[in-house]
C-alpha cells in the first residue's frame, strides 16, 4: 500500500498548510510519516463541493449506493491483514486486534449496502377524505465526522456508512494520532464512483479544523466520538445553527461481579474488558465490583492474570497489551495511578513503564483494591490499562454502586441466577448491558449507544442509524373526489 499523506478535498489529494509527524508508540525510531494539516480555506473548498456533491448523491438510487458501499466493505475486508499491520504500527493495539477492527470495519460498509437497498417509505389514509399521506426519510444533507484515535478505522466506518448509505455527504475529521489509518480509509472511498467532493478527508488539529466544523453553517449533523469535554464544547459551538448532533464520550463502566459466578470464567472476563486494547477502550471495565464473600480469592486470580500478560510491541508475535498510544497519554496514566494511591488505594500490581527492547509507551497493566466509588480514580474516565476493584456486601450494594456515576455507557454481570441477571439487566442504567460476558464487545447490527454523560443523541450503528442521518419528511396528496 502506497502511504499517502496528504487531504483528500473536493475529489483530489492536497498538500496541507503544515505537517505532523506521526510516529509508531511501539518503536518511537519508526516515522510512519508526515501528515498533512488543512488550513481553513481547504476547510471551506471540502465544505463547498460537499453541498453540490450531496445534492447530486441524495438523487442517486439505492442500487448505486449498495454498489458503493459493497465494494468499499469487501475491499476492506480483503485487505485486513495490511491496514490492521497500519493500524498496530501506529496505534499500538496488537496485530490480531488490528487485522480484527479492519474487518469489522468491512462489515459495517457491507451491513449498510444492504440497508441502502431497504430505505421503505409509509403510505396511510388522512383521517379527512380523499387525501393520502406518504411519510419518507430523506439524506440530512452534509455531515461532519470527528472520530478518536483509539479505534482509527472501525469507529470512522459504522459513522461514514450509514452517511453514505442514506445519502449524505461527509467531511471526515480524524484524530491526529492515527492519520495513516484514515488515509487507508480514504484511498478505498477514492476509488469509487463518487460524485467529486461527497466524501472530504481534512486532517487537522480539534481546536482549529474540529471547532471550525462545530461553528460552521454549512454542517447539517455532527457526529463526534471523544472525552465529554470536547463534546460540550461542540454541542455549544453547533447549537447556535440548530445542527443535528450525535455523540458518543465518556464512561466509567462497571462489571458486577457475583459470589455465585464461575470465578475463573469471571476472571477471564475481567481481564479482557479491564485490558484489552490497553484499556483504551470507552467499552473498558474500570470498575470491578466484587461481592465480598468472593473478593479476595476474585482479586488474587485477577492479579495473577494481569501479571501474565504479555506488554510488548504491537507487531511482536504472543503480544496481548501494546503501548499506550501516545507519551501524554502515559503520562496522564502515571498521573492516575499517583492519585489513586493519594487517595488510600492499594495498588497490587502494575502502574509503572516498561522498557522494553525498542522505546515505546509501554506500561504495566494495574490493579487498584481496596476503593471506593467515590475515589477520583472510580469518577474519572482513564482511558488506560488500570482497573479498580470495589468490594460490595450484597447484590443490591453492588447494583446501586454500578448505578453511582454520571456515566452508563456498559454495565456487566457475573452470575449464574437467571433473576439477578433480569433484574441487574433491568435496573441496570446503561445502554449496553452485559450477562457473563465482558463489558466492551458489540454487534453492528444493533443499536449502540449509552445514558448520562456517555452519549447524546440518536444511537449509532443497525436500523437505528437512520435516525441520525436522515430526515423525515410527510406529505399530504389530495386525489381530488372522483367523478
Amino acid at each position: 500500500m502506497t502511504l499517502e499523506t496528504r487531504n483528500f478535498i473536493a475529489g483530489d489529494w492536497q498538500d496541507g498548510a503544515t505537517v505532523l509527524d506521526n510516529r509508531n508508540p511501539s518503536d518511537l525510531s519508526d516515522l510512519i510519516g508526515a501528515f498533512a494539516q488543512a488550513d481553513a480555506a481547504q476547510l471551506d473548498a471540502a465544505l463547498s463541493a460537499a453541498r453540490h456533491a450531496q445534492a447530486v448523491w441524495g438523487a442517486t438510487g439505492p442500487q448505486k449506493r449498495h454498489d458503493v458501499l459493497m465494494a468499499i466493505g469487501t475491499e476492506m475486508m480483503a485487505r485486513a491483514e495490511e491496514i490492521g499491520t497500519l493500524i498496530a504500527r501506529e496505534e499500538g493495539k496488537p496485530l490480531a486486534e488490528g487485522k480484527g477492527e479492519v474487518f469489522r470495519a468491512g462489515q459495517f460498509f457491507t451491513y449498510f449496502a444492504a440497508e441502502a437497498l431497504r430505505q421503505l417509505g409509509q403510505t396511510a389514509d388522512s383521517v379527512r377524505p380523499d387525501i393520502e399521506i406518504d411519510v419518507r426519510r430523506e439524506p440530512v444533507g452534509v455531515v461532519a465526522i470527528i472520530s478518536p484515535w483509539n479505534f482509527p478505522v472501525a469507529t470512522p466506518a459504522w459513522k461514514i456508512a450509514p452517511a453514505l448509505a442514506f445519502g449524505n455527504a461527509v467531511i471526515w475529521k480524524p484524530a491526529n494520532q492515527t492519520p495513516a489509518s484514515a488515509v487507508a480509509l480514504t484511498q478505498i472511498i477514492a476509488k469509487q464512483d463518487l460524485p467529486k467532493g461527497l466524501f472530504n478527508l481534512v486532517m487537522g488539529a480539534g481546536h482549529t479544523i474540529g471547532q471550525a466544523l462545530a461553528e460552521s453553517a454549512q454542517i447539517d449533523a455532527i457526529s463526534f466520538t471523544g472525552s465529554v469535554p470536547v463534546g460540550r464544547g461542540i454541542a455549544a459551538a453547533a447549537i447556535p445553527n440548530m445542527t443535528k448532533l450525535q455523540m458518543e464520550m465518556g464512561s466509567k463502566n462497571p462489571m458486577v461481579i457475583m459470589d455465585d459466578c464461575d470465578l475463573d470464567l469471571a476472571v477471564a472476563h475481567a481481564t479482557n474488558a479491564a485490558f484489552g486494547g490497553t484499556g483504551q477502550k470507552c467499552t473498558a471495565a474500570s470498575r470491578l465490583i466484587v461481592h465480598a464473600r468472593i473478593h479476595d480469592a476474585f482479586v488474587e486470580k485477577l492479579v495473577a492474570a494481569a501479571q501474565a500478560l504479555k506488554v510488548g510491541h504491537a507487531l511482536e508475535s504472543g503480544t496481548q497489551i501494546g503501548p499506550v498510544v501516545s507519551a501524554d497519554q502515559l503520562a496522564a496514566n502515571l498521573a492516575y495511578i499517583d492519585t489513586g494511591k493519594g487517595e488510600g488505594a492499594e495498588l497490587l500490581c502494575g502502574g509503572t513503564r516498561l522498557e522494553r527492547a525498542t522505546e515505546g509507551h509501554f506500561m504495566a497493566p494495574a490493579v487498584f483494591a481496596a476503593t471506593r466509588n467515590d475515589m477520583v480514580i472510580n469518577r474519572e474516565e482513564m482511558f488506560a490499562p488500570i482497573t479498580c476493584v470495589i468490594k460490595a456486601d450484597s447484590y443490591d450494594e453492588a447494583l446501586h454502586i454500578a448505578n453511582n456515576t454520571e456515566f452508563g455507557l456498559t454495565a456487566g454481570i457475573m452470575t449464574r441466577d437467571l433473576a439477578r441477571a433480569t433484574h441487574f439487566r433491568r435496573n441496570a442504567r446503561a445502554g449496553c448491558i452485559m450477562v457473563n460476558l465482558p463489558t466492551a464487545g458489540t454487534d453492528y447490527h444493533v443499536p449502540f449507544g449509552g445514558r448520562g454523560a456517555s452519549s447524546y443523541g440518536p444511537r449509532e450503528q443497525g436500523r437505528y442509524a437512520e435516525e441520525f442521518y436522515t430526515i423525515v419528511k410527510t406529505s399530504y396528496i389530495y386525489s381530488g373526489a372522483p367523478a
